[in-house]
Parts: structure tokens; sequence; C-alpha cells
């Protein structure tokens, strides 16, 4: 059950009052980019810190003073205010969370707790109206709508691009930072809610949820917004390869950072680039989960006309990985939750082939084979290995396959990993390890008699040799 949290979160104690002091200053000087200014921009910041974060007694800012913070991170233009505000802003977040589940007193479920006053770095009408969110949104530095954040996205894209491989700068370096700290605060919010949503199928929690009023904006253009987001993690993954001369990548991207390129930049971006990735699989994975909670509300009659219709992520990914295969090997190497890595892959198979039938054991009836099991059988016959391979072509099969095997095998790792290097119980006999590993070396078999020209790649290689080696050890 969902209740107010009616605690004063904008009390400051003497260390907040000392930021109130100086954040005066920083309202006059919100342009400037002078030594001075931005020594006040620190002091405020370590204010903050030592306000609200330091002592266990400690009050959270007020919502001008994490505006401020917040302005900060959009436009500072040194990578030293950048950070810190970042790191802040994230602090905070933890230390005084906006959603949250409390003990219930009268009951063992947990109740969900929404801080309605809190800050929040998105204008996205919940509790506000058109003109405070234009007036919001004019602001320079201030809180996002729907359509600064596709912006921010788009402007990722562009960086991401090869195009503008060589702009990397700070404030490219600002914008992922702001990003994954934007993906912090979405995932924080929903998180809490679909914990209840589960228990009590109360749609509403869901509904309210800033992940699914972003998404349900008009004036976001979502599948345009999907295509940006699938250029990123695919082109920072490149441009990662690049500035650390790892291949894994890509074995086919050649460029190289320029001499011209800030060291301080060349220096963060891997772990930036990385983190930016994380969070873009992090977007994508809250996206795909909420389309489940919204499909489960759907088939229950819990939805309503005002909700809308939106098409699942999931579809929109495979639409974009199907026409456009280049993006295929770099998302896959990036991407890798194995639960829905692999339910990627095997959706990916069946939009182009016919899945096997498994007879049931309490049933004489043929059922769909939907597992990669089922998808690996689908090449040990020569003809269907021919088809398969006209439909959707060598190189990304091998692909798909790779990438499909690796996360299987972690899926039944963690599931049951003693079962996952024995065959012996039944209940896991049908997908099991070896079953698994013998028809992928089967399947690859298949493939070399179908096209004796058949390149691998190193990590194809690595895939194939490790199927190898568990049935070598299972012999």
């Amino acid at each position: 059950m969902e209740k107010e949290n009616d605690i004063n979160r904008g009390r400051s104690n003497k260390g907040g009052g000392i930021a109130e002091n100086i954040l005066a200053f920083l309202d006059a000087s919100v342009t400037k980019d002078t030594q001075d200014a931005n020594d006040d921009r620190i002091a405020f910041l370590e204010a903050i810190f030592a306000a609200s974060i330091v002592p266990e007694s400690g009050f959270p800012p007020t919502n001008k003073m994490s505006e401020a913070v917040f302005q900060i991170l959009r436009l500072g233009k040194s990578l030293e205010l950048i950070m810190a505000s970042f790191q802040l802003l994230n602090e905070l977040d933890k230390r005084y969370p906006r959603v949250y589940l409390s003990n219930s007193s009268s009951s063992a479920s947990l109740d969900l707790v929404v801080v309605k006053e809190a800050w929040l770095p998105f204008v996205l009408g919940l509790g506000t109206n058109d003109s405070e969110r234009e007036a919001a949104h004019k602001k320079s530095g201030a809180t996002l709508d729907s359509s600064a954040f596709h912006l921010l996205i788009q402007d990722l894209a562009a960086v991401a691009g090869e195009e503008k491989f060589q702009a990397l700068d700070t404030k490219s370096l600002g914008s992922m930072l702001l990003f994954q700290y934007l993906v912090n605060v979405l995932e924080a919010d929903i998180l809490p809610r679909n914990s209840v949503y589960e228990e009590t199928m109360n749609w509403a929690l869901l509904r309210e949820s800033l992940l699914n009023v972003l998404l349900g904006s008009r004036k976001l253009n979502y599948k345009g917004l999907v295509r940006d987001c699938l250029t990123i993690i695919c082109g920072l993954c490149q441009i990662q390869s690049a500035f650390s001369n790892d291949k894994m990548c890509s074995e086919n991207y050649v460029a190289k950072p320029s001499d011209r390129c800030d060291t301080a930049v060349a220096i963060s971006l891997p772990e930036i680039g990385q983190n930016t990735c994380i969070a873009m699989q992090k977007l994508l994975i809250l996206i795909m989960e909420l389309d489940i909670s919204k499909k489960k509300a759907d088939m229950k009659g819990l939805t309503t006309r005002a909700d809308g219709v939106r098409t699942p992520l999931l579809e929109i990914i495979l639409d974009e990985l199907t026409y456009n295969k280049g993006l295929l090997s770099p998302f896959l190497q990036v991407f890798n939750e194995p639960k829905w890595k692999l339910d990627i892959i095997l959706q990916y198979f069946w939009k182009y082939i016919a899945k096997p039938s498994i007879r049931t054991r309490r049933s004489t009836d043929f059922v769909d084979d939907e597992t990669f099991n089922g998808a690996l059988k689908c090449f040990l016959n020569g003809t269907s290995t021919k088809g398969i391979i006209k439909r959707i072509g060598i190189k990304e099969i091998q692909l798909l396959l790779a990438h499909g095997y690796k996360a299987q095998l972690l899926l039944l790792s963690e599931q049951c990993p003693a079962e996952a290097i024995s065959d012996s119980k039944e209940d896991v006999r049908g997908n099991s390890l070896v079953e698994i590993s013998k028809n992928m070396i089967s399947a690859f078999n298949s493939l070399r008699r179908t096209d004796e020209c058949m390149e691998i790649s190193s990590y194809v290689k690595e895939a194939v040799f490790t199927a190898a080696t568990l049935l070598s050890k299972k012999s």
C-alpha cells in the first residue's frame, strides 16, 4: 500500500547554512566560468556533503540546493566539478531516497513510501501544470522534461557515432555522467514500486513511476529514442576499444583517438564510457521489465485507455538488430545480462525459423521447444541448416549461437549450480549442460559441412572450445 511521507526534507543544519550563503553567490554567477566562480561551486558542494552526508543525523538539502547541484552537473565546464556533483547527487539519493519500502506495523507486508515533496531531476507532469513544466524546461540547467531527456540521448548518440569520434571532450563526459545519474533515479523510483506491484498487482504504482510517465509522454519519439539507445551502446563499445587498444568489441574497428584529444578525457573515457554502457543496459532492462508488468496488468483488465499503447521494447530491438546487422555484434558483446540476452537471441531465431516440437512427460502431445537447446536442434539437419543460413546469414548465426551458449551457461550455473555440471537429474535432463554442449558442437559441424569456407571469429572459437572442453570432461 502506498503512503506519503510527511517528513520535512528541506531543513538544514550549520553546514547547510554555509551552503545557503554560497548558493547566493552561485545564483549571481550561474553562467560565469572563472576560477573564483568554480572555487565557489566546489565550496558549495563540499558544504552540502558536510551537512547532509558526513553526520549520521544530517539533513537533506533544500530543493533549491539540490537543483543547484544538478545545475553544476549539467553546466559544469571542468571535469572536477562534473565528477564532484555527480558523486554528491548519487550519495544524496542513497541517503535520502525518494521512494522506498517500509515495514508495516499492522502487517508483515512492506509499504511503499513516496516522498512527494522531494526534489526530482525530471519535470514530467506529476503534480505540476503545463506552465510550471514549461518554465522549468526553459530555465538553464534546471530539471528535464521528456523532450530534454531525448535530446540528451541524441547528443550521446552523436558522440558515439564514428563521425564525432575526434570531438570527445569534457562536455561529452558530462553528458555521459548526467545520463548515468538520471538512469539511477529512474531505477531507484521503479524498483520499490515493482516489488509492491508483484505482491498486490496494483498497476497504479507502476503507472505513476517516473519511467512510465517519461515513456508515455507525447513529446517523446519512443522508437527514435530506442534507436539512439542502441547507437550509444554499440558506438561507445567501439570508442572504448579504440582508446584502450582492446579489439574485443569490434575486430574491424580502426579509428584511433586524436593527438588533440584532452589527456584527462582520454584517461577518464574508458571507465565513464563503460559505466554509460552499463547504465544504458540497465535502462533497456527496466523498460522491458515494465513492458512485462504492463502486459500482466492488461491481461487482468487493470489498465485503461489512458495507459496508451506502446510497442514492447524487445520487438523494437529485434527489428533494429534484424535490419541493421552491423549492430548485432557490438550489441551482443556489450549487453551481458544473461536472461534478457538469451531471450533476445531466441526471439531473433524464432523470427526466421519454426520452433521445433518436443513431447511433454505428462502428455503425448507435442509443444514448441522454445529453449536454446531447441534452437540448436534446428541445425542438426543439413537441409534445415541451409535454409537458416539463407535467411539469417552465416556470420550472424555464429554470433547468436556463441553468445547464446555463454548466456545459457551463466543461467544454468545461477539457477542450479550442481545440476549445471551434471545431467543425472531428471528435472534438468532436457536442457542439461552436457546435452546443450553436444548440440552446440553438432550445430557448428553442420554449419561447417554446409559452408566449407566459413570463417570463425576468436569469440566464436572460444565458445566452441568451451563446449568441447566441457564434453571431454564428462566423457
